[in-house]
């Protein structure tokens, strides 16, 4: 079992609840779990046009939509952050010390084949073991 496992949150997808249900199999009734959400900032040119006010309103449309995805579950502590998404899973995951990430992954499209996905970033750079929950739909 593990002491220590980070979840990556994703809030517009639906693979969250199966995640958690991995990772409180994996932490054995005595790891802590954390889950994590990345705010990913505007980025490039697309910046410059971005008010900082709209910025800060989606942080915080961000922080309501983890804490309504989260008002029914236990023993979770929330985490949220901004930045790249798989850079600052695997960042976070090295600074803290985890010991498993359990990320949830959606069917690759074609995209993903290219640039890859974040859950693929992760398992390939991450300091720990990565547990992969695939998306049943």
């Amino acid at each position: 079992m593990y002491n220590k496992i980070l979840v990556p949150m994703a809030l517009d997808h639906g693979i969250s609840p199966q995640s958690l249900q991995v990772a409180r199999v994996l932490a054995g009734g005595t790891g802590r779990i954390v889950a994590l959400h990345v705010y990913e900032m505007p980025q490039g040119t697309v910046s410059a046009y971005v008010d900082e006010d709209v910025i800060k309103a989606g942080f915080a449309n961000a922080k309501t939509r983890m804490d309504e995805k989260l008002a029914d579950v236990e023993d979770v502590t929330p985490v949220l952050i901004q930045g790249h998404s798989a850079r600052t899973i695997i960042d976070y995951a090295t600074d803290n010390a985890f010991d498993c990430i359990v990320i949830g992954s959606h069917k690759p499209g074609l995209s993903d084949f290219f640039l890859g996905s974040t859950a693929a970033r992760v398992v390939r750079h991450a300091p720990c073991a990565v547990h992969v929950v695939r998306d049943s739909a």
